[in-house]
């Protein structure tokens, strides 16, 4: 299957001649998660936070600040693990817990907004690229649902 362009087959193989007896070996070689553009996503957001997040308040270091960094951070974290993992069940499961690190930005970027620390311009603006980035993991996370057993 494909979605956006991105090869949900995670798994490539490459011929190699295997010694003197002319068997040939089939060994398998990992597709880059940042083929996919969920990965992508996920990855600017995580950057954006980072960025935005330096500007914080210093009594917010390890409170707040930490907490959205190791979210965002989590996203694009997640979508790679899960496709070097073996098998798309797998990678479904991390695209799972994706969209809960997702979710947990969501209500911290509200939470900043009310709080003062994140203005109502900067906060819709990463607010958009999350919901971009939840969007087009769940779509991956979906196109993965024929092989997920129930």
């Amino acid at each position: 299957r494909r979605y956006g362009g991105t090869a949900v087959r995670r798994y490539e193989f490459d011929r190699k001649w295997c010694g003197t007896r002319g068997k040939v070996l089939l060994t398998w070689r990992m597709v880059p998660y940042d083929r996919f553009t969920a990965w992508k996503v996920a990855h600017e957001l995580a950057l954006t936070v980072y960025a935005e997040s330096e500007t914080w308040p210093l009594r917010e270091r390890y409170g707040i600040t930490a907490q959205i960094r190791r979210a965002a951070l989590s996203a694009p974290t997640n979508i790679a693990e899960g496709s070097a993992k073996r098998g798309k069940r797998e990678l479904r499961r991390y695209l799972d817990i994706a969209l809960g690190s997702l979710s947990e930005v969501s209500y911290l970027l509200r939470f900043s907004r009310d709080r003062g620390i994140l203005g109502r311009e900067k906060f819709a603006e990463i607010d958009e690229l999350r919901n971009r980035a939840g969007q087009l993991t769940w779509k991956l996370y979906e196109s993965l649902r024929e092989f997920h057993s129930t």
